[in-house]
């Protein structure tokens, strides 16, 4: 069948926004809000829209992000000819900056829409959440101070990709936030950081040439492999410790059988360097993906499984 000029061309620009949303980074969107689901499910509150509202939230705000730190590094000129990292769309000339800049207001537009009904369900703390949550979101790659450049980028994953996101999923359901939402949420920010520090450890030597503060930058590539190591430690911690404090019962154990993933990419961080650690990159997103599907099944169970 014979494609036509146009329906090639919307193939190719379709395409090419995938790429820009970069799919394998959505996986660190979409696990603190199934860990909520996971809470809510076990606490018989879960509640269909307001859960699906805010997973395109999660996603939309992800995707959004990942534009604006596209077309903010391009024009600061932080992103160089030869880097390491996946393929950014504004500095290979794939889109126009002008187009990404559309992007990040059209995903910003659609995680502000979702969030109206959310808002209507949780009022004045949700609507709060979630400015701080945008204005976040901008923070990381623009301003006088870029969070992604002076050294808090870990902090403010850690807060907005598990506190905030697992606790506000179970809040508008609940209208409260169980003791168990905050364990879980340490343990899949954790793994969201760890993310985070497998491109900081990859892209050390250009991030100090561009002036960024990260923890191998500052501490050198054995801090960052440490981090690494500690943040998904803390993140299979998290879970045992809510189990023995009788927050959740046992089935919450569930992301333990993910430790081997968890040895194989830690050895794996420390053993190699440069563009093979994009593949320890997609080894850990699809890590914390498994670990916070287990711990959200795992916390589900709880409310049928009592042992």
């Amino acid at each position: 069948m014979d494609v036509s000029p146009d329906t090639a061309n919307t193939m190719k620009t379709w395409r090419c926004w995938v790429l820009a949303s970069r799919p394998k980074t959505l996986t660190a969107a979409a696990a603190p809000v199934l860990v909520g689901w996971g809470i809510a499910i076990a606490r018989g509150g879960f509640h269909a829209p307001s859960a699906f509202a805010a997973l395109v939230v999660a996603l939309a705000i992800q995707i959004g992000t990942n534009f604006h730190n596209d077309v903010s590094d391009f024009l600061k000129g932080t992103d160089r000819a030869g880097r390491l990292g996946p393929t950014r769309v504004t500095q290979a000339g794939i889109l126009p900056p002008q187009a990404v800049k559309r992007g990040v207001v059209f995903t910003f537009g659609i995680a502000c829409l979702a969030g109206l009904y959310l808002v209507s369900r949780g009022g004045l703390p949700v609507l709060l959440v979630g400015a701080a949550s945008l204005l976040a979101a901008l923070a990381y790659s623009a301003g006088p101070s870029p969070l992604s450049e002076n050294g808090l980028a870990d902090v403010f994953v850690l807060i907005f990709f598990g506190l905030v996101a697992v606790g506000g999923t179970v809040y508008v359901q609940l209208g409260s936030i169980p003791v168990e939402t905050w364990f879980s949420a340490v343990a899949v920010g954790s793994t969201i950081t760890a993310l985070l520090v497998v491109n900081n450890v990859r892209d050390i030597e250009s991030d100090r040439l561009s002036g960024r503060r990260t923890v191998p930058v500052v501490w050198g590539r054995k801090a960052g492999i440490l981090e690494y190591r500690l943040l998904l430690g803390i993140a299979y911690v998290a879970p045992v410790l809510m189990v023995l404090m009788g927050a959740a019962g046992t089935t919450a154990l569930l992301p333990l059988f993910t430790l081997p993933l968890g040895f194989r990419w830690s050895r794996y961080l420390a053993e190699n360097s440069g563009r093979e650690l994009n593949r320890c990159l997609a080894g850990t997103a699809a890590l914390l993906f498994l670990h916070g599907c287990a711990l959200a099944l795992g916390i589900a169970l709880t409310r049928w499984v009592s042992i």
